[in-house]
């Protein structure tokens, strides 16, 4: 077992509107993560699946096949693994994103189309 505060975690400042604080666990990934208005998070998908918990603010997630979900305070959004997806903050936004597996390509920094966001 291990007890983690989210301040004594480095925040990780990926661009000029996205950043995050991150613990990896055994079998899953949550992340803390803070937008500013118009912050994009670009065209990925992942084999992850993702349950998106927003705190404060609002934002627009698109899908592939033009859906579209505006999502705010209270309100968790869902996805499924390896669906093409993107994020724009209609409002400054924190969110806590769980993922499982583990995102192995944070581990290992891959994760470029987070580092090249919209500033």
């Amino acid at each position: 077992m291990k007890l983690y505060t989210w301040k004594e975690i480095a925040l990780e400042q990926l661009n000029p509107s996205f950043a995050r604080r991150v613990i990896h666990g055994t079998n899953m990934t949550v992340a803390n993560v803070i937008l500013t208005k118009d912050s994009e998070v670009p065209w990925h998908s992942h084999l992850n699946e993702q349950m998106t918990v927003m705190l404060t603010g609002k934002l627009l997630f698109e899908f592939e096949g033009g859906h579209e979900f505006i999502v705010s305070e209270g309100q968790v959004m869902e996805i499924i693994p390896h669906l093409p997806h993107r994020v724009v903050a209609l409002e400054d936004s924190s969110a806590f994103d769980l993922f499982a597996p583990v995102r192995e390509d944070w581990l290992i920094g891959n994760d470029a189309y987070l580092r090249g966001g919209k500033s």
